[in-house]
């Protein structure tokens, strides 16, 4: 039987209508209605979250597999996530999960003290909220955050960052740590490829660095033709030092073809390297390369004196 919760972040219409608040998309729905996201729904007269406590599955990660190179290093997450998402990026690599309306993927049950208590029994110094975006189970995720620090595990967010600020504020005010996929560096891209506007990720970043202590991390998946051409990665790597700081890690990762962009080519090596090369320019201290083996861009060097 499938768990519903009540949630926060929604308004009722004078039409009936219930108006979810949690994202930029705003969704309007009738009754029985799911968001675009999936797993917020709105009934008699409010938003629930369904399918409360139910998982596609756990896997123990590296952290720096999310990736956080500077959080933590060379320990052990664990990680889990659920159903849906807010965007609808059409290269989308966990298609099968964030895109999948199958509820039989969710196999695992548990609650948040059963996921603090595994993750503790593991070894695993952190849980990650990933596969699909944590700001849809806002809720559920803070949950599962408390049950993690009353045992002294920390708490990481994978996320696109595609959600309003007073949710933004709750979520990552609660995390230790976060990823953001920072997918490109304009609206025509986000609109066309992701469903989606630049300006609420770039809020939210500047939200959790400047009003929050979660540690930040964002990536930025390369894809040959779309957000790799060298002014796109100037202006993005100049905004992030400028608006956020050179401290910020930012990791460019290769695309391959998936989901609904299989027309394109994986990203090589090369783009990369010159997307990290630009990065370096910018002013921004320590840049990585990921999805592609490459001993120098995934080292960490020392922003002072140069040493690994």
């Amino acid at each position: 039987m499938m768990d519903i919760h009540p949630t926060h972040y929604w308004r009722l219409l004078d039409d009936g209508r219930v108006e979810c608040t949690l994202c930029p998309r705003f969704c309007q729905l009738r009754d029985g209605k799911r968001g675009v996201c999936y797993m917020r729904q709105a009934r008699e007269g409010e938003i629930v979250l369904t399918h409360w406590g139910e998982t596609s599955g756990f896997c123990i990660d590296p952290i720096e597999k999310k990736p956080l190179f500077h959080f933590l290093p060379g320990s052990a997450t664990l990680s889990f996530g659920t159903l849906g998402c807010n965007l609808t990026c059409r290269y989308c690599q966990n298609w099968n999960i964030s895109k999948s309306r199958e509820e039989e993927l969710l196999s695992e049950r548990a609650t948040p003290e059963q996921i603090a208590e595994l993750a503790l029994n593991h070894g695993c110094r952190s849980v990650a909220f990933t596969y699909n975006d944590p700001v849809i189970s806002l809720e559920f995720t803070l949950a599962v955050a408390q049950a993690c620090h009353e045992r002294g595990i920390k708490a990481v967010a994978v996320s696109a960052g595609y959600v309003n600020p007073a949710p933004a504020l709750a979520l990552f005010g609660a995390m230790d740590a976060a990823n953001i996929d920072l997918k490109g560096f304009s609206d025509g891209f986000y609109h066309s490829l992701c469903g989606g506007a630049l300006s609420p990720v770039l809020e939210c970043l500047k939200l959790i660095c400047h009003q929050t202590r979660c540690w930040l991390e964002i990536t930025t998946l390369l894809i040959p033709g779309h957000n790799d051409d060298e002014s796109t990665l100037m202006a993005l790597s100049q905004w992030v030092a400028r608006e956020l700081g050179p401290h910020i890690p930012l990791h460019f990762t290769a695309f391959h073809p998936d989901f609904h962009l299989t027309d394109l080519p994986a990203t090589p090596l090369d783009t990369l390297l010159r997307a990290r090369e630009i990065a370096l320019a910018s002013g921004l201290h320590h840049v990585y390369t990921g999805n592609m083996p490459s001993s120098v861009s995934e080292s960490t060097y020392c922003s002072g004196c140069g040493a690994r």
